[in-house]
């Protein structure tokens, strides 16, 4: 692209961001829709707006032989909204891409299986973390996103935040959840955080301001997983149902 192309670009860029943040998307989409547009203008090195149906058609096919299907129907997703919002014209032309239809039936852990999952986690963070996640079928940015101010005590209920469909709702918390969540605040003591981003001494850890990394609660799962010799795929949600460890040793 040339200076101006360049330059008319990032104006059309910063306007979509805006019209996503605007139209109250999560920072997730508003990344994943963004570079939706940025993986495009970077295959064409051109503006978008010069493209013709049969470039997007082309793109798309290579597109589809490169990556997943999610990607695919997540691009397509941010190009229909940059199309419609910020170019303001026909984007009819995406329904050249059509995602097959796939229902699949997720693996379910046995209480059995989720107990030796639990327990073969090393690191009391890691355990808490997913034995809370387990026992209130919660999400993994819902489990790792709890602040104190969210447990009420006097009624057994967790508060929920901004969880599927930017919904609150009430959650139980069992007593052993209660306890464990208990331990591992005594291990940090963060003013705020549940599951603060262990890095550095404790102080650094009580100072933190963001929960712990997403990718790094996901490999643990996946490592103790492996180490149990489980071989179903686990999800991020799961049944309450689940065995009670013990916490009174935090080793």
């Amino acid at each position: 692209m040339n200076k101006a192309e360049i330059k008319r670009f990032e104006s059309l860029y910063e306007r979509h961001l805006q019209k996503l943040a605007l139209q109250g998307k999560s920072a997730k989409t508003i990344d994943a829709y963004g570079r939706a547009v940025r993986r495009l203008v970077s295959y064409f090195d051109c503006c978008p707006d010069k493209l013709s149906v049969q470039e997007l058609e082309e793109y798309f096919a290579k597109l589809v032989k490169g990556y997943s299907w999610s990607t695919v129907k997540l691009d397509r997703l941010g190009l229909m909204f940059f199309w419609k919002h910020v170019l303001e014209t026909d984007w009819q032309w995406l329904n050249i891409v059509k995602a097959p239809v796939v229902k699949t039936i997720p693996d379910i852990l046995t209480r059995e299986e989720i107990g030796r999952i639990i327990h073969g986690c090393r690191e009391l963070r890691y355990r808490v973390f997913l034995f809370t996640t387990y026992s209130m079928g919660l999400r993994l940015e819902e489990a790792l996103s709890l602040q104190i101010g969210d447990i009420d005590t006097g009624h057994m209920k967790v508060h929920i935040r901004r969880g599927k469909g930017h919904k609150d709702r009430l959650v139980p918390l069992p007593s052993r959840t209660l306890e464990a969540l208990r331990l591992l605040w005594r291990e940090h003591q963060h003013p705020k955080l549940l599951f603060p981003n262990y890095r550095g001494s404790i102080e650094t850890i009580r100072q933190a301001t963001n929960h712990m990394n997403n990718g790094g609660a996901q490999q643990a799962m996946k490592a103790v997983v492996t180490s149990c010799g489980i071989k179903k795929k686990s999800r991020s949600t799961a049944s309450a149902t689940v065995s009670q460890p013990t916490y009174s040793n935090p080793a």
